[in-house]
């Protein structure tokens, strides 16, 4: 291979920090930011906005010393390669919620067309000795058009969501054509060993591949290596952030507002996957089965919304306000509720603030490739009086995070079992958990997750198979 000369990131949307201070960007733009900052390189994808009719045109600057390129896309490809078979149909069914996925055919047509709009016009902006990492369910199909456009540079992919188990993945129509276009890539990185097992009997069972000596699998004619590289936190940043003026006066305005409460502190985005009905319900379990703690906690759930367009989100939002409502009205007092329910965004440093106090952190998603709300949860605490951490074990984060507490969160019962115990944690128990936890959060952070995918990238062929 020749020698390496940069490194170009592909993600459906781009979104460099702009301010790399305030600790606004999530997890992928952190990665991604992280990543270009030690390569030379730069960040190529949608830019967010639509046009009338697509002209490929592409819109380059710098922000914050990461080189952007974007470029617009029609409304009909944001309906039908976004909301369609992005979100309408692989993110529903890639989460177990085979029941919300929608198949249809225009919504495919969209999603193959976009990606080929995207090769097209990154092709000529390769160079000799690039790496191209494509990130995410959006972009499968894009490793096979760039070859397809004669691009011989060593291609990774990463899925940032779980992979499906066979049995769901086959009710797909056009399954086979989904997973052979994997086999374009050199490398093909997963969230855990969980989602990759899942992939490989895919493979080895419905595709008839086999495994090489090396480890690579072989279907379609084509053979690719395939691992898991968990994504990390941006460790140190995300501490300097839990100490900053700005996450202390988040930290004294939470403090103040829950004096002589334990909070409970939930972060995600409003999404089906996240598992916020199930996480009520078992609160609500908790207060049934604990009278003695009523008034005494305050659960915080922070739920911006998303999505808007897509009814399932209209439904579940719904939802949501109306069982917070029927909580908090069943067992507020004049002077208490016990359930804040804010849909609103904020910045990563003022939440580690309010990370830092609540003495529960609730992440309970019912399925999620890593989920890096639980990683900054503990990164933030108070070394001298940590809070605990109450985790999902359909987390990617549980296959790391095992001094959390793991809980099914389809059982309410589990939920409240889980947190009375948290509540009740003694202190040496609280931070002999909360250490372990941060050892390895510091030696598996976002940096050794891109150098090794990256190490493993420059290793895995000189071109295609």
């Amino acid at each position: 291979m020749a020698a390496i000369s940069r490194l170009i990131v592909v993600s459906n949307r781009v979104s460099p920090p702009e301010h790399r201070k305030s600790g606004a960007a999530g997890g992928l733009a952190v990665a991604v930011a992280a990543a270009l900052r030690q390569y030379s390189g730069f960040w190529f994808g949608w830019s967010g906005q639509t046009i009338e009719t697509f002209t490929g045109e592409l819109h380059t600057r710098r922000v914050n010393d990461v080189e952007v390129v974007t470029l617009d896309l029609e409304d009909a490809d944001y309906q039908e390669y976004y909301n369609g078979y992005a979100n309408g149909t692989l993110w529903p069914l890639f989460h177990y919620r085979i029941d919300l996925t929608a198949y249809e055919r225009s919504f495919g047509e969209g999603y193959e067309r976009v990606n080929r709009r995207f090769a097209a016009a990154l092709a000529p902006l390769v160079q000799p000795g690039d790496l191209i990492w494509v990130h995410d369910y959006h972009l499968i199909p894009l490793g096979r058009a760039l070859r397809e456009l004669g691009v011989t540079n060593p291609i990774g992919f990463f899925l940032h969501i779980p992979w499906p188990a066979p049995q769901l993945l086959t009710t797909l129509p056009r399954h086979r054509q989904l997973v052979e276009a994997l086999f374009s890539y050199d490398l093909l990185g997963l969230q855990t060993d969980e989602w990759l097992s899942a992939f490989e009997a895919y493979v080895l069972g419905e595709a008839g591949g086999s495994r090489e000596a090396d480890g690579r699998l072989r279907a379609f004619g084509r053979s690719v290596r395939a691992q898991a590289f968990p994504i990390g936190l941006d460790f140190g940043d995300f501490q300097k952030f839990a100490r900053s003026r700005t996450a202390d006066r988040a930290y004294d305005r939470m403090a103040a507002h829950s004096a002589f409460r334990a909070m409970i502190i939930g972060v995600e985005r409003l999404d089906y996957s996240k598992g916020l009905e199930e996480r009520l319900a078992g609160f609500e379990k908790f207060l049934e089965d604990n009278p003695d703690m009523v008034r005494k906690v305050l659960y915080l759930q922070i739920a911006p919304t998303s999505r808007e367009e897509v009814e399932a989100y209209q439904d579940l939002r719904a939802r949501i306000w109306a069982l917070a409502g029927r909580i908090n009205a069943a067992w507020a007092d004049m002077d208490w509720a016990p359930i804040q329910y804010v849909n609103r965004t904020y910045s990563r440093v003022e939440l580690a603030g309010v990370y830092r106090a609540a003495r529960v952190g609730l992440v309970t998603p019912l399925r999620d490739g890593m989920n890096l709300v639980a990683k900054e949860y503990v990164a933030a605490q108070d070394p001298s009086d940590p809070g605990v951490l109450v985790l999902s074990r359909f987390a990617g984060a549980a296959r790391q995070m095992h001094e959390a507490l793991i809980v099914n969160p389809f059982s309410r019962e589990e939920l409240a079992d889980a947190l009375k115990r948290a509540l009740a944690m003694e202190r040496a128990e609280r931070t002999r958990r909360w250490e372990a936890l941060m050892d390895g959060l510091s030696r598996t952070d976002v940096h050794a997750w891109r150098d090794d995918f990256v190490a493993a990238l420059k290793a895995a062929r000189d071109g295609p198979a």
